[in-house]
């Protein structure tokens, strides 16, 4: 039986795609051998203790520079030996000292190229296009402007924006896992 591929993955918040990912690929497809957080009061915490999946918490807010909390993430990160990184949520615009060291995927609330960065379910349930969605993407130090691996797509067509920003936290989860799939498969 191949060995398992292993993965990290980084939140900042309540860890809802870290918990699908738990779900339906920790133990089956692959092995979650490392959840981090730049966030002590993360939601996303108890999933890992919950599921004994090892944790580091590092927290951001002490480091005088984003450079060197990246360099902070990436020694904790090296001794996991993992084949690739999952932002899931996390919220931190990365640095070369991550993004050049680091291979690593990205959860995007858009469709990119499209309303990068912050408020982006807002920005597109407020645009002129037909649809909105998600975008799974490489991490580059251009935020949100690394090669685009998958998306898929929201209909906002009849929808309040209540029920667009469920139907995009949804598909959300369905797009990491395909994508992870996808690139370690």
């Amino acid at each position: 039986m191949p060995k398992r591929k292993k993965i990290a993955v980084l939140f900042s918040g309540q860890g809802s795609n870290f918990a699908h990912i738990v779900t339906t690929l920790h133990k089956q497809d692959l092995e979650i051998a490392v959840a981090l957080t730049n966030n002590p009061q993360a939601g996303g915490i108890e999933i890992a203790r919950d599921n004994a999946i090892p944790l580091e918490i590092i927290d951001s807010k002490v480091y005088e520079s984003r450079e060197a909390f990246d360099t902070a993430v990436v020694e904790r990160l090296a001794p996991y030996d993992v084949d690739l990184t999952v932002l899931a949520g996390f919220m931190r615009i990365l640095t070369p000292v991550f993004t050049e060291q680091v291979k690593s995927i990205n959860l995007h609330p858009s469709l990119l190229p499209r309303h990068k960065g912050l408020k982006a379910i807002e920005r597109s349930y407020e645009d002129a296009y037909p649809t909105g969605g998600v975008s799974v993407h490489w991490v580059t130090s251009e935020l949100d402007g690394g090669e685009i691996i998958l998306q898929k797509e929201v209909e906002k067509s009849g929808l309040g924006f209540e029920e667009y920003y469920a139907e995009v936290r949804a598909i959300e989860k369905v797009a990491l896992e395909e994508a992870i799939r996808e690139i370690l498969h």
